[in-house]
């Protein structure tokens, strides 16, 4: 019998795609300013479907989420989603929609770091016999 049915690898994989999509977005919001900046993002539902199916997403470029993505090895890529208009200098970054996506991926994050966290509880329960 299975331990939480691969809850916490699942669990762990979520946290590092949202890590890595944080970095994305933030990397977004930092070149907001940047002439001809096109915004990237992480696909966390492509990420996860991958991690799941035992597939592998992988990196073009090792410099790409710096160590957020280096332990999933996921791929930031260019967003149509997330890009606006472009401005006169050629930068597509819409500050409000990246602004919506870091705060709703944030929550996301937090809800998974929960529930890991609650799984962690049930474990340390079992271990201790209910006594600690």
């Amino acid at each position: 019998m299975k331990l939480f049915d691969g809850a916490l690898p699942t669990l762990e994989r979520a946290l590092d795609a949202r890590q890595a999509r944080q970095t994305a977005l933030a990397s977004d919001l930092a070149n907001a300013d940047t002439p001809g900046f096109m915004p990237v993002d992480v696909d966390f539902e492509a990420a996860m479907r991958s991690a799941l199916d035992g597939g592998d997403v992988r990196r073009t470029d090792d410099r790409h989420l710096g160590d957020a993505g280096a332990a999933v090895g996921l791929l930031a890529t260019e967003s149509e989603a997330l890009a606006g208009a472009a401005t006169p200098d050629g930068n597509r970054v819409e500050v409000d929609r990246v602004l919506g996506e870091l705060a709703a991926n944030g929550m996301q994050y937090t809800a998974a770091a929960r529930a890991a966290g609650k799984q962690l509880a049930m474990l340390r329960y079992v271990v201790t016999e209910g006594n600690g």
